[in-house]
């Protein structure tokens, strides 16, 4: 999955001799854009402008603006060419053979660009929302605009469900000493140990089902 994020895990002071969590360890395998665009659906997603389009064309897969014409990307990157740094995320052309980048709220964004490996276009709201590990069923409301923000914005999936499994079975240490069916914390929430209830948080999965 993309990025990084920062989880709390919080346990209030009553409970921390009576329940532990463990983080999810980390999976073996790793996805790469290959195996996340293949054959990916159909989505509607906000085109570049056909200048941009143009300089992208140039930019190999894998590549950025250090390897085009200088004169080129000096011309597009304006007052950013005197920045220091390596500005590796200006008119950035993502690999097929390289896992996502961290999903972003718009695809304008200029020192912070993600080109499609194999077309001169941003990706589209399907493809943002399966480097997202969102299912082909999930819908996104509103203009485009708004759907980007909605994937960008999400906590991926499968992160959400390990999480989620893992708090799980930290509330069954409780369930087992107090023979509860659900947990109230003091904010109100509740948190229920039966099966329906921790399938729904993890909804948007149906693999490896409790």
């Amino acid at each position: 999955m993309p990025g990084e994020r920062l989880v709390t895990i919080g346990i209030r002071k009553d409970l921390t001799d009576k329940i532990k969590y463990t983080f999810p360890k980390p999976h073996d395998y790793k996805l790469v854009l290959r195996d996340v665009l293949f054959d990916c659906p159909d989505s509607p997603h906000i085109p570049y402008g056909e200048k941009k389009r143009r300089i992208f064309e140039l930019v190999p897969a894998g590549g950025y603006w250090r390897d085009i014409d200088p004169k080129i990307a000096k011309e597009y990157m304006k007052s950013c060419w005197d920045m220091e740094g390596g500005r590796t995320g200006i008119l950035r052309r993502m690999s097929l053979d390289e896992p996502s980048l961290t999903v972003l709220t718009s695809p304008s964004q200029k020192q912070t660009e993600r080109c499609h490996p194999l077309e001169a276009r941003p990706f589209t709201i399907r493809e943002n929302a399966r480097c997202q590990t969102f299912s082909d069923e999930w819908e996104f409301c509103g203009k485009v605009s708004s759907q980007y923000k909605q994937v960008g914005n999400a906590v991926p999936v499968n992160l959400a469900y390990d999480i989620a499994i893992e708090i799980h079975n930290s509330l069954k240490m409780l369930e087992k000493k107090n023979n509860s069916g659900k947990l109230y914390n003091k904010m109100g929430v509740r948190f229920y140990m039966e099966r329906g209830c921790c399938q729904k948080l993890c909804g948007a999965l149906d693999k490896n089902p409790l």
